[in-house]
């Protein structure tokens, strides 16, 4: 094989175009090898092997510098730059190369972290700035797909490279879809540009000011090699727009792009996946629970940005929505400011979105929406430790962030049956914004009632009065702050159980009911603990003789973690916050 003798894009440079045909074949064996073995973004990668041989054979890396986009694209440049072990070998090779772009991984090749969308261009801006000051003369290269256009972050580079007009390259890999189906303008323009052949008089990048050149073989080497030497060198803003095919080469990925986006490992000879057990999901609770009660309710609107299945809405789903469901593609901003708009005309609009990516609304959240205190829903998906574990994608800071943003009410159900009571709560209210921290720790149902309203000041429910010792367990954390309770009763510990259900504030009527029969609150997040809730109840307390233990994630950026041994590391086992507390109260 080729590809085990590359250690470096050089060793491209004296091959042939039938050699480069090879080559090509066997990276896409190889990212197939991975992804069916130990999982990971299968369309994108299978769609851009022939541009990344061809851009590894023409450009001149490191000197050269590359930048992907969200760099879920990125296995086949893996492949070519030193790491074909992490595609080839065991299961132990492949956990050492991650999903994404990565410096700490290789230095020379990868130039950022990167795991959200339509910051490629922004970034490679920036690189030619610097390379323009130095007055060095490397090629700058994004590349940019997968929906990643439709981000106003994508916008505001194009922009700004423009601006420069010195040589930048943007490689627009147009695969015809994002995660699901494309939304947006700009989609049209670039249907018209491929229907034309490129030729289309609107053309929206060279209206921005750009060189633009067009290929239609977006999936062959020889074509890709040529456009990519025609511009080799520019000392222009340039668009290399290639149309190519998501999932090329293995036909399931091609039938299906949408649900082979990503995948967990299938078998790669006829890309059966194993069958997994019926299990209840959220996701799939909230679309049926929507679409019942579109059905009386014409203004109820699901809105998503870009990632349709975090709310349940599947392709079929999506039809038998309609109207009532808005996709607004991969605009995390958009979609905050314009739930905050339609909810002011009238709508009641509920926003689904993963914790990692509301990290991309704060501005909009506070400006848009919190000071209008426009009575939208947001619905904030897998919120913890145990969801996502790429540095790029944890999932441990919207309690923080949103925390911190005055006029938002952050609720944090225990179960399904309260998650539902307060999602009709906060959907038929009109006074404010309300976000709902939805259980990341599996459907846990319950048969005690649940309250059906919730007001717009913190209150707190105290499940179990004892004294000495009070557990706060806020949202996901909730089961795990019942088995700290049993635990502290086989010690002799009658401990206060309290589901605080508001993340945003806390309830002082609660918190002074402890202090004259408790020493010790326990506070439990599943979370960063700094700028937590955790925190705000230790600050309350303040100068006051209640010692408070505060527990939840220490802030840090956690790469491809091991759960338990994250949890070990900040002390929330269950034993280990037994051990703490009876450590406080000297027992």
């Amino acid at each position: 094989m080729y590809i085990e003798k590359i250690k470096s894009p050089a060793d491209l440079k004296g091959l042939d175009m039938d050699a480069l045909r090879t080559v090509a074949d066997e990276t896409r064996a190889a990212v197939l090898n991975r992804v069916s073995k130990h999982g990971g973004h299968v369309g994108p990668n299978l769609g851009f092997v022939e541009a990344t041989v061809a851009l590894h054979y023409v450009f001149d890396a490191p000197k050269d510098k590359f930048v992907f986009d969200v760099s879920h694209q990125c296995y086949p440049h893996k492949v070519l730059t030193g790491r074909a072990a992490g595609f080839l070998g065991d299961v132990d090779e492949m956990n050492a190369i991650s999903g994404y772009s990565s410096p700490a991984e290789c230095p020379e090749y990868d130039n950022f972290e990167v795991g959200h969308t339509s910051t490629s261009v922004s970034l490679a801006t920036g690189l030619q700035k610097a390379r323009d000051v130095r007055g060095t003369d490397e090629n700058i290269i994004a590349v940019i797909g997968d929906g990643s256009l439709s981000g106003g972050e994508a916008f505001e580079g194009l922009d700004e490279a423009s601006e420069l007009g010195t040589g930048i390259i943007i490689v627009v890999n147009d695969n015809e879809m994002s995660i699901a189906e494309n939304h947006g303008g700009i989609y049209k323009n670039l249907r018209a540009l491929r229907e034309s052949n490129g030729t289309c008089g609107h053309n929206w990048f060279k209206s921005w000011g750009f060189d633009y050149k067009y290929l239609e073989e977006g999936n062959d080497v020889e074509k890709l090699v040529e456009v990519f030497r025609s511009v080799k060198g520019t000392d222009k803003p340039t668009v290399v727009h290639i149309h190519t095919e998501k999932g090329h080469g293995f036909a399931p990925a091609v039938k299906d792009k949408e649900s082979w986006h990503w995948g967990m490992p299938f078998c790669k000879e006829d890309g059966s996946r194993p069958e997994m057990p019926p299990m209840e999901t959220y996701q799939e609770l909230f679309c049926n629970w929507m679409l019942q009660e579109m059905k009386n309710d014409k203004t109820l609107i699901a809105v998503t940005a870009g990632t349709p299945t975090a709310a349940g809405f599947t392709p079929e789903k999506r039809l038998e929505a309609g109207k009532q469901h808005l996709d607004m593609g991969i605009a995390e901003e958009q979609a905050v400011a314009m739930v905050s708009g339609m909810a002011k005309g009238g709508l009641r609009p509920v926003w689904t979105v993963y914790s990692t990516f509301v990290q991309r609304t704060y501005d909009q959240i506070a400006q848009d929406l919190c000071i209008n205190s426009n009575p939208a829903v947001i619905n904030v998906m897998w919120g913890g430790a145990g969801t996502m574990n790429d540095i790029t994608h944890i999932c441990l800071f919207d309690i923080p962030m949103l925390c911190s943003i005055p006029g938002l009410i952050y609720l944090a159900p225990t179960t399904c049956e309260e998650y539902f009571a307060m999602l009709r709560w906060a959907v038929l209210q009109d006074k404010k914004p309300i976000a709902i921290r939805v259980p990341s720790n599996g459907v846990n149902h319950t048969a005690e009632f649940v309250d059906t309203e919730y007001g717009y000041t913190s209150e707190y429910k105290v499940m179990h009065r004892g004294s000495e010792v009070a557990i706060i367990a806020a949202g996901s954390y909730y089961q795990k702050g019942e088995n700290v309770v049993r635990m502290l009763a086989g010690k002799g510990i009658d401990a206060t159980l309290i589901n605080p259900r508001y993340l945003n504030e806390v309830d002082a009527a609660t918190l002074d009911s402890l202090k004259a029969d408790h020493q010790l609150v326990v506070t439990l997040e599943d979370g960063c603990k700094d700028g937590g809730f955790g925190e705000r109840i230790a600050s309350y307390y303040g100068a006051t003789d209640m010692k408070v233990l505060v527990c939840g994630v220490k802030k840090g950026l956690y790469d491809r973690f091991d759960l338990q041994q994250l949890l070990s590391d900040n002390r929330l086992l269950d034993e280990q916050i037994v051990e703490d507390a009876l450590a406080v109260v000297n027992k």
